[in-house]
Parts: C-alpha cells; sequence; structure tokens
C-alpha cells in the first residue's frame, strides 16, 4: 500500500512577513548613501542657523542671535500653536521637512526601480508594505533627530548660549519629537501612495505639509476667532507643539496617542488605495 502524503503549504505569518520586509527596507536603508546625507543634513541645519545669528549686518555689527539658550535651537519655549518669530520655528520640528523629502526618495526609489512590481508580484500583503515602510522611514527620521541634537548642541556651546534648562522637560521635548517620526513617517507614506506616479508632486506634497503651512494656517483663524486650541492636538504639529522646554510628561502622552493614531489611520488608508488601484 502506497502511503499519499499531502503538502500543505501555509502561508507565512504575519509576524515572519514584516520581518522579512523589514530586513529588505533596514539592508537598502543602510546602503544607500541618501540615509548618511540626510543624516548630514540633519546635524549641520542647527549649525547654520546658529552662524547665521553671529554673522554682522552691512554696517559691520554683529546681529542680535535668534536664540539666548542652546536648548532653543531643540524646542521652543513653550507651546505655540502660532509662530510669533523664526526662532519658534527653528527647531527640532526642521527634521520633518527634510525627513519628508527624504521618505520620498526613499519609496520613489522602489517604483523607478521595479521593486514594487517584484515585490507585489510575489503576493506580499500591501498592508505588510504600507507598516514596513512606516517603521523604517520613522527610524530614520528619528536617528536624524539625533544627529540635529548633536549638531545643535555643538552649536549651540560654540557660540557661548546659555545652557540652563530643565533637564525633564528637555527629555521629554526630545522623545517628544522623536515619537513624532511615527506620525509624520505615516503621513509621508501615504502620500507617497497616492503620487507614486509622480515623484516630483510626492516631494513637494511632502515638503508642504512637513512646513505645517496648513497647521499654522488653521491655528491662526482658531486664534482670530478666540476659539480654544486645544483641539489642535489631532493634528502632527497640534502634538508636536507640545514637545517643549516647559513640557512634562502629559505631552509625552500626547505625542505618542497621537502618532499612534495617525499610524493606524494613515496606513489603513494607505492600504485601500493599494488594493484598489494600480501598484505599478
Amino acid at each position: 500500500m502506497t502511503n499519499t502524503r499531502e503538502m500543505k503549504f501555509e502561508s507565512p505569518s504575519f509576524t515572519t512577513r514584516i520581518k522579512g520586509m523589514l530586513g529588505v527596507d533596514f539592508y537598502r536603508l543602510f546602503h544607500t548613501p541618501m540615509f548618511y546625507i540626510f543624516l548630514a543634513i540633519a546635524a549641520i541645519i542647527p549649525a547654520m542657523v546658529s552662524a547665521m545669528t553671529q554673522m554682522p549686518d552691512q554696517n559691520g555689527n554683529t546681529m542680535e542671535p535668534l536664540y539666548s539658550n542652546v536648548w532653543q535651537i531643540i524646542a521652543a519655549s513653550k507651546s505655540l500653536y502660532v509662530i510669533e518669530g523664526i526662532a519658534d520655528y527653528a527647531n527640532m520640528n526642521m527634521v520633518f521637512i527634510f525627513g519628508g523629502i527624504m521618505v520620498s526618495i526613499f519609496i520613489g526609489h522602489d517604483y523607478k526601480s521595479g521593486y514594487v512590481k517584484q515585490l507585489f508580484t510575489t503576493h506580499a500583503k500591501k498592508q505588510d508594505y504600507m507598516i514596513s515602510k512606516t517603521l523604517v522611514c520613522a527610524f530614520a527620521m528619528a536617528c536624524m533627530c539625533v544627529t540635529y541634537l548633536l549638531g545643535g548642541t555643538v552649536a549651540g556651546l560654540l557660540v557661548n548660549y546659555d545652557t540652563a534648562v530643565n533637564v525633564g522637560s528637555l527629555v521629554i521635548a526630545i522623545l517628544g519629537k522623536m515619537i513624532m517620526s511615527l506620525g509624520w513617517a505615516s503621513l509621508y507614506t501615504f502620500l507617497n501612495v497616492i503620487f507614486r506616479k509622480y515623484f516630483g508632486i510626492s516631494i513637494a506634497s511632502s515638503f508642504f505639509f512637513g512646513t505645517g503651512i496648513l497647521i499654522i494656517g488653521v491655528a491662526a483663524i482658531v486664534e482670530n476667532l478666540a476659539l480654544p486650541t486645544s483641539f489642535l492636538n489631532m493634528f502632527l504639529y497640534g502634538a508636536s507643539v507640545n514637545a517643549n522646554l516647559s513640557s512634562n510628561i502629559s505631552a509625552l502622552v500626547i505625542c505618542i496617542a497621537v502618532s499612534v493614531a495617525w499610524t493606524v489611520f494613515y496606513n489603513f488608508l494607505g492600504t485601500r488605495i493599494l488594493s484598489k488601484s494600480d501598484v505599478y
């Protein structure tokens, strides 16, 4: 009697699939010069901002510095929904602008190189693609926050800014900005899925949202109407402004909650778009 053995082929588990995609995406991230270029840009930005404030004007007089404290290069002194000056804007939030451009280039290469076609031909799930790209890009942006911190600190010390700070609030501000990288990465991944066939538009859209112009505009309208600004925490910049030099633990909780909520929301929408359209 011949025993017939039936071979059962089970699809890989979610954990196995994600590990595989993350492995590929991290390999690609670490083996592309783009990642290291943007890390360098994130470190140079605060150094340039500090140096520019010390340049002499046309009359030979030293310009008034933007900051009086090293850590103001990292985060604003308080929660500001409407920018009162360039110094309120020129802090670690700038990482989210350049981070958006980096995400656009990283994801755009998937489509230019034909990697996406090869990937989805092997029946990779669209949800896995969104999750993997979001996590890898969030990691890259968090690394940019670290190099920004290093560059900003060194630059501030070189120009002799004051170093007094509430250490607890500073740590919360830095962690809050890094946590927001997850939310921003999900937004940028979503935008690049929408404009996947239009590389230039994807970069422009990421830059536009990264500047926070939309959120600043909404905040200005709310302020003019004398309405409470607390509901702006539903927006990414609304949560990010809570990560400042007067933050407490509640600010960190807000950043976590908003970042996770936006990640779930944008990954869901991105997955739906990829599932119902031509991904190539």
